[in-house]
């Protein structure tokens, strides 16, 4: 005999049960969409089903059989007047929603599926099945289009065929957000390709000797990408013009800013402008695209001479590059004469210092994030002390180019004990003086 289900918060589990049955309706996949988001999130392991039912029953509540769940226990039902008592019922263990398309202002007139739309918004992570009358099929198919699970029909109402709904539904909706989450991750993994683009270039040195090498990593968890950024090219004078910089911060936007920082910067030096004037125009950049007044960067600039001998340094705020040559431990280039970083002060200038290379030479270019790890379980950092020591052990052994960038990132991790906190980015130029070597 059919039981009327009283309006409850939960009605106790019972210990018989019913076998797995397929959806009662093909039902159109929904378009995940916006909406605000519920504080309840449907739950995800495996216990006895809760149903909310949103119906105004003046008889006190929808007349079916008892319904179970696939393994035997009753289906616990709650159920709200109004929107206003389903927001309070809709709590993290509720699995389902049946909304009676009969509630006022659920459809008819201007007013067509407005209250599932308000639902659908309200809790945009749960099932929702809606329940119609046989004659309103077309305004079921339509509740479907626009993002319920499946539709019931009053008159085909029995426990069997709403216990199967309410499976499919939930079963249906965790898929549909697995397959949201999917294609949202791929969109993701496509925007980091495309700042990845932007921060790591391909270096234009068609036509010189020197040779190039590059290492990126960093150290936000789960991130391909960070602030640092850097760039190499040749202009029509046979000029090489190497640059790396560093964008506080880790998120998204420091991403973009750098990308944007660093386009610019190859735009302007293969236009002409080298030193003071390219950095005085790169802040301008920065101040017109960053998010907020305390975002800063910073920057070193090198600038080698068609001959390779020579090389002009600009540094904003930047650590100094290392330089090693054949016979002789690697070394700073002179910092004393440092600029500001870009951001901080206006109307700052950048001296742009001579600096004699020799024939044979390498020069490393890298970002403060290789030299802030700790070493160990101590408080004392790598610093630059300790990276010197370590490229000259490196060099020591024989590493050049990319084994000696790798070598290096992989000891300043190693000595962190873990993940450095921070993004690196090392590029490293070689010059082989031909006449001599």
């Amino acid at each position: 005999m059919p039981a009327s289900v009283p309006r409850q918060r939960d009605t106790p589990p019972a210990e018989s049960g019913q076998g797995r049955l397929p959806a009662p309706h093909a039902a159109v996949p929904p378009q995940p969409g916006g909406g605000t988001a519920s504080s309840a999130t449907p739950a995800t392991t495996p216990q006895a089903l809760t149903l909310l039912v949103i119906q105004d029953d003046p008889a006190g509540g929808l007349t079916v059989p008892e319904i179970l769940d696939a393994d035997g226990h009753r289906i616990r039902i709650r159920t709200a007047r109004n929107l206003t008592e389903a927001t309070r019922l809709l709590t993290h263990d509720v699995h389902c929603i049946l909304l009676d398309l009969s509630l006022p202002g659920s459809g008819g007139g201007d007013n067509e599926l407005t209250t599932l739309h308000q639902v659908l918004r309200m809790a945009p992570r749960h099932a929702v099945l809606v329940l119609t009358a046989e004659a309103d099929a077309e305004r079921a198919a339509e509740a479907v289009r626009v993002g319920a699970q499946d539709f019931l029909f009053r008159s085909e109402l029995d426990g069997r065929l709403l216990s199967r709904a309410i499976r499919y539904a939930v079963e249906r909706k965790r898929a549909d957000i697995a397959q949201y989450k999917l294609a949202e991750s791929r969109l993701r993994a496509q925007e980091n390709a495309r700042l990845e683009r932007g921060l790591l270039p391909h270096p234009l040195l068609e036509g010189s000797d020197l040779r190039f090498a590059a290492r990126y990593h960093a150290g936000r968890s789960r991130a391909l990408l960070g602030g640092d950024f850097y760039d190499t090219v040749r202009t029509p004078d046979g000029t090489v013009h190497a640059m790396i910089g560093d964008v506080c911060g880790h998120g998204p936007d420091e991403a973009a800013l750098g990308v944007e920082l660093r386009i610019a910067w190859r735009a302007l030096t293969l236009a002409g402008l080298c030193g003071d004037d390219l950095l005085a125009t790169l802040q301008e950049v920065l101040e017109v695209e960053r998010p907020c007044e305390e975002i800063f960067a910073t920057l070193c600039t090198v600038d080698i001479s068609p001959d390779g001998r020579r090389a002009g340094l600009c540094l904003a705020g930047h650590p100094a590059p290392l330089i090693s040559r054949p016979g002789r431990p690697a070394r700073l280039l002179p910092y004393e004469d440092s600029g500001p970083a870009l951001g901080l002060l206006p109307r700052a200038r950048w001296p742009r210092r001579q600096v004699d290379l020799g024939g044979t030479w390498s020069l490393m270019l890298y970002t403060d994030g290789l030299i802030e790890g700790r070493i160990g379980a101590g408080r004392e950092r790598l610093g630059q002390d300790g990276m010197i020591e370590m490229i000259n052990r490196h060099l020591d052994a024989g590493l050049r180019g990319e084994r000696l960038l790798e070598a290096a990132v992989s000891e300043a991790r190693r000595l962190n004990g873990g993940e450095l906190t921070d993004d690196v980015a090392v590029v490293l130029l070689d010059r082989l003086d031909r006449a001599t070597g």
